[in-house]
């Protein structure tokens, strides 16, 4: 008998954890009793400053420890409700002072890694993070959800068939939340509270040229939905 493994429908926090980190274009950094505002303004993610690794033995003997944490937020870039959509809290040491204004990176030792987003807080094992790829879309996400606010408001609409009736009374608005290689997420905005709905694609993608198809399929099946709706 073969045995069907589940498919996945969302990052896994390893994976999310990864994404955050690739693109972060500002993290805090706190260390020597001191806290540091770190933003991108080379172009290249704030987090190029710091090569993370995981434990080793090979400090040497003498060699000061110094903690650090590094501290990053994730943004949503459309104009939804609590734009925050998870915080990522690296903790580790380093074997010098850290300095934002140092001209190469400061090569950090991990010793914890915490996730914290809509599921609550979750310690991410540091060889899942090593082995964590970052989402092919994490670098064009911002421009792919502004591009379908902006462009396709239409499109959000109609995604908004697969919804059950229940979470769309009462609607103030929907906006795109979230996309990412397993699907895309809206948020539905209601004057009480909001609902994330996400929206799982048939495979997963690859890459980024891959969205189209995959956010076509989900209009067919949205389609099929509201005239099943209409005729049952």
């Amino acid at each position: 008998m073969r045995l069907r493994t589940a498919r996945a429908t969302r990052p896994t926090p390893a994976e999310r954890m990864r994404s955050v980190i690739a693109v972060a274009r500002s993290m805090t950094v706190v260390t020597d009793g001191l806290r540091h505002e770190v933003h991108d303004t080379d172009g290249t993610p704030a987090t190029g400053r710091l090569h993370l690794h995981g434990p080793t033995d090979d400090f040497g003997d003498g060699v000061p420890r110094i903690p650090i944490r590094v501290e990053l937020t994730d943004i949503a870039p459309t104009p939804v409700r609590d734009r925050v959509r998870a915080r990522v809290t690296l903790t580790g040491l380093v074997t010098s002072p850290y300095g934002p204004e140092a001209a190469g990176s400061t090569c950090v030792t991990l010793g914890q890694a915490v996730l914290e987003d809509a599921d609550g807080r979750t310690y991410v094992p540091l060889d899942r993070l090593a082995t964590a790829e970052p989402d092919p879309l994490a670098g064009c996400e911002a421009a792919m959800l502004h591009h379908l606010v902006a462009d396709h408001p239409d499109l959000v609409t109609r995604l908004l068939r697969l919804a059950a009736s229940d979470l769309k009374r009462d609607l103030v608005r929907a906006l795109p939340l979230a996309i990412d290689r397993y699907g895309i997420t809206l948020r539905l905005e209601r004057p009480g509270g909001r609902h994330d709905l996400r929206l799982p694609f048939p495979t997963p993608l690859a890459d980024a040229d891959q969205v189209g198809p995959r956010i076509r399929s989900l209009l067919t099946t949205a389609r099929r939905a509201s005239h099943s709706r209409l005729f049952a």
